[in-house]
């Protein structure tokens, strides 16, 4: 294996061997490509307003073709650069194969940090049926080792009750209140700090060549 630093050696190892996509009872998570921008599209054009109040105010361009084209691509070269694992959830009781959501595993840092953040979205006609935990479910105990996550950190406006309710069920625990932290719909927002910690970690064992 020559002389690359420890964590190269694993990120080389989980990008060539891994493959980002995971199959619950009524999903599919698979990882965000190219060839997946009209089905992202057609889901930001439907939850448009419903998604609002809890996002960044997109420009115009975020609802074209071009602009999911292009996010695919990014994806997987973020992906396989190891610095994000954007996954979308696909309906896998129906043949039309719909996004129904997105969770998005970014800003991943290695050496002494091991951590990331978690973003997610859910389609309004998808919201009360459980869909986003059992997504979830599935994706931390990959990101925790598959890719050797020790900490995932997840935040939520106050008000997003829902949000709050469906990361405490997951096992994150609050650990703080930050004033004006992020821009969403248009103006500065507190938001609630979360995280939850892989208490198994170790990342010689994710090691397997």
């Amino acid at each position: 294996m020559g002389d690359l630093p420890f964590d190269n050696i694993l990120l080389t190892h989980f990008t060539k061997h891994l493959s980002p996509t995971l199959a619950t009872e009524r999903l599919n998570l698979t990882l965000l490509r190219c060839d997946h921008a009209q089905a992202m599209l057609d889901f930001a054009a439907r939850n448009r307003e419903h998604l609002a109040p809890w996002e960044p105010t997109w420009p115009e361009e975020y609802f074209t073709l071009d602009y999911w084209t292009r996010a695919g691509d990014d994806a997987e070269s973020e992906f396989f650069a190891g610095v994000s694992l954007r996954l979308i959830l696909l309906d896998n009781t129906a043949a039309s194969h719909h996004v129904l959501g997105t969770a998005n595993f970014r800003s991943i840092l290695r050496g002494a940090s091991q951590s990331c953040t978690l973003g997610y979205s859910l389609a309004e006609t998808s919201q009360g049926k459980g869909l986003m935990h059992e997504a979830l479910e599935a994706a931390i105990p990959y990101v925790f080792e598959s890719l050797a996550m020790h900490r995932i950190s997840a935040c939520y406006i106050p008000s997003n009750e829902r949000s709050g309710r469906l990361l405490e069920r997951l096992g994150f625990e609050k650990e703080g209140y930050a004033r004006d932290f992020l821009r969403i719909n248009g103006r500065w927002q507190d938001h609630i700090l979360t995280a939850k910690i892989n208490p198994a970690w170790r990342l010689e064992e994710t090691i397997r060549i």
